[in-house]
């Protein structure tokens, strides 16, 4: 099973990221990241600097923050962060708290004296009568459909929009811009498929060109690259769909 640096870096290398890059985004020298993708806890700086950069290293990868400094302090079975040093209580502090005891005593005694008359004063709770409600319309979804067209030369359904259907041959990361909203970031596994629609465009980039297939409105699409080819902003609009098409011209390198 892979270490948590392991796999830090392997998701890095899945988005073709270089560590220069990393390092100038998250202000985060590149002998302390480097530390990280080597397990080297020892190197990094103590206290809460290493779930820092742990937090900042994956939120520019576009992993969840929160998990993975999890999975780093797990990993590091609790030495990544230093415990803070619990002083030994006064002889003051041990008064103290005895007064705040018989305070929370009183209280307890007078509220037992005092409930039956709350329970009494309570008021009557009035059920309001049944109305029937209207629920409220879904959001529509990213798929915007034009209104059906009762003329003969209605265009074809397919032509509304862009379906893409991507199947992962090899474990590939993949990022999916939608009309302008990101709906995609992440690792596909190997043998996962994904389909994503969108009105009018999608952006597209793969890390590894070479391990994923994919179909446009049903039609299977040309090889992007290379195995480990990091290919990055491919554009897809109606216009462009037919040079991603096995049966069409290749794309532009």
């Amino acid at each position: 099973m892979p270490s948590f640096g392991e796999t830090l870096r392997r998701e890095r290398e899945l988005r073709g990221i270089d560590l220069r890059d990393v390092a100038e985004a998250t202000k985060i020298s590149v002998r302390f990241l480097q530390a990280l993708e080597s397990d080297r806890t020892d190197v990094l700086p103590g206290g809460l600097f290493q779930r820092a950069f742990v937090r900042q290293y994956a939120s520019y990868l576009g992993l969840d923050p929160e998990r993975t400094v999890a999975e780093f302090l797990f990993a590091s079975s609790g030495q990544a962060i230093e415990a803070p040093a619990v002083a030994s209580p006064q002889p003051k502090a041990h008064a103290r708290r005895g007064f705040v005891w018989a305070l929370l005593a009183a209280g307890a005694v007078a509220f037992a004296l005092a409930w039956p008359q709350v329970r009494t004063a309570e008021p009557e709770r009035v059920t309001p009568p049944s109305t029937s409600v209207t629920l409220a319309a879904p959001l529509p979804s990213l798929r915007v459909y034009p209104p059906p067209s009762s003329g003969p030369s209605a265009p074809a359904p397919e032509t509304a929009g862009l379906v893409l259907d991507l199947q992962a041959r090899q474990s590939c990361w993949v990022a999916v811009q939608a009309d302008g909203v990101k709906v995609m970031d992440r690792v596909l596994a190997e043998g996962e498929r994904q389909t994503l629609q969108a009105r009018d465009e999608i952006v597209l980039s793969v890390g590894n060109a070479g391990g994923i297939a994919y179909k446009l409105n049903g039609r299977p699409g040309v090889v992007l690259g290379r195995e480990g080819e990091v290919r990055r902003n491919i554009v897809i609009t109606r216009q462009s769909v037919p040079s991603l098409l096995q049966d069409g011209p290749l794309p532009p390198a």
